[in-house]
């Protein structure tokens, strides 16, 4: 039994380290099994390079009818689990069929590699990247070896970020003018704005802001839309009155933002909303949703 279940093992340990793997910064995301990893952080248009480690078992040697490293930009739809579109697709040849007799070293590199999207781990859709080392072997399954990474896109400050200004009401009941300072927000930015209150004949309990996140992927009749409320933000406890303004100061930093993606590769968008929500005392809900872009600002050293 021991001899069966060992034949199923892979005939070597393989390792794929990145060159600047220490110094770089370093996020977490998770993995199909559940678990949380921390990988390094790129750029679009920066040089991925560093090293594949190849160490056969002790005492056995790797034959082998070539080895290769792809670096793979994809998209996965979770509703067709399995299936990845790959935007992007590079590989190298690391060494021609042959054998192994003891452990080797194998540099590889990506120059100037064009990453457009940034990294994204949602409800339905998941847009990674990663290393895929395979050896292939002639008379059984080829090793593969995977090694994820990070890519975030940075956005310099918009030269034109125009403020919000909309109205909201019920004819001869409720009438509120809200407004915002701007409608592009970096990730750690802060919403300001102000809610004035021009008629109440209703009798208002609380008011709330809320933060929402709506991912749509496919197209036509198989469209999926997911929409999360990722914060709320009470703005006030008790009834307005006629005249009243309700400042509002919404701190990003503490929810997890991406960037707005439009039509991903044509597979996906995920954009967000704030809503504002006023509740009555007999439970009813009026709301008021307005679309917002979301940025990444690049990170100053003070603020990384």
């Amino acid at each position: 039994m021991n001899y069966i279940i060992g034949a199923f093992k892979a005939p070597c340990d393989v390792f794929i380290t990145f060159a600047d793997e220490r110094s770089r910064k370093q996020v977490a995301i998770k993995k199909d099994n559940g678990k949380t990893v921390m990988v390094p952080v790129f750029e679009s248009l920066e040089t991925i390079a560093g090293e594949v480690s190849i160490a056969p078992v002790p005492g056995k040697r790797v034959e082998h009818q070539g080895i290769k490293i792809e670096l793979l930009g994809q998209i996965e739809l979770y509703h067709e689990r399995g299936h990845f579109y790959d935007f992007t697709s590079l590989v190298r040849e690391l060494e021609v069929a042959g054998e192994i007799y003891e452990r080797k070293i194998y540099p590889f590199e990506f120059s100037t590699v064009e990453m457009p999207y940034e990294s994204y781990n949602g409800t339905n859709v998941r847009l990674r990247y990663i290393l895929k080392l395979t050896i292939g072997r002639p008379y059984a399954a080829n090793v593969v070896e995977f090694r994820d990474f990070c890519v975030r896109n940075y956005t310099p400050l918009p030269t034109i970020n125009n403020s919000i200004k909309m109205e909201v009401g019920i004819e001869d009941c409720l009438h509120i003018e809200f407004e915002y300072s701007k409608s592009k927000y970096h990730l750690k930015d802060v919403i300001v704005g102000k809610i004035y209150f021009l008629l109440v004949r209703i009798k208002i309990k609380n008011m709330e802001l809320e933060i929402r996140r709506r991912e749509s992927t496919g197209s036509g009749p198989g469209t999926y839309i997911e929409t999360e409320t990722l914060a709320k933000f009470e703005l006030m406890d008790g009834a307005p009155v006629r005249g009243e303004s309700i400042p509002v100061r919404l701190f990003l930093t503490p929810y997890e933002l991406t960037p707005t993606y439009r039509n991903i590769n044509n597979k996906f968008n995920v954009k967000y909303y704030l809503n504002l929500v006023l509740v009555d005392e007999e439970d009813r809900r009026y709301f008021k949703q307005q679309e917002i872009t979301m940025y990444r600002l690049q990170e100053t050293p003070e603020s990384s």
